[in-house]
């Protein structure tokens, strides 16, 4: 993680450790799954770090990623999409340049399915909006 975008071209980040209903989320998927952290004690931060994908002529960063979780304890990032499998074609093609850069970062993608056969599981048969 030592190529991550130098702290004055970042976005400030997201308040991490606090309860998911503390948080403001990009979409509402993201808060049902930092609730799911929270029910089981899971320990995250929501998208606290941009990983550069791709530089301009002069070295500054023009294209980044930023998972949506970081789970300290389990050293791992999670993307989530709900977006439908169709759709999800940008953010696949981000995930592999990251992989592609950053071997020793793991990243979980978790998709639509995925997530709401995790929500059906835990009886939260939830209507999820499409685009995260």
């Amino acid at each position: 993680m030592s190529q991550a975008v130098p702290a004055q071209r970042r976005r400030p980040p997201h308040p991490s450790g606090a309860p998911a209903g503390q948080v403001r989320f990009a979409h509402p998927s993201e808060r049902l799954f930092a609730a799911l952290l929270d029910l089981y004690d899971e320990r995250w931060e929501y998208e606290p770090v941009e990983f550069p994908l791709r530089w301009d002529e002069s070295g500054s960063p023009v294209s980044g990623f930023r998972p949506d979780f970081w789970l300290p304890e389990r050293a791992v990032f999670i993307e989530l999409t709900t977006a439908e499998q169709r759709l999800v074609t940008r953010k696949n093609g981000k995930v592999r340049r990251m992989r592609e850069l950053y071997p020793e970062v793991p990243v979980l993608v978790v998709y639509q399915r995925d997530f709401l056969a995790l929500l059906e599981a835990h009886g939260l048969g939830v209507h999820v909006p499409t685009a995260a």
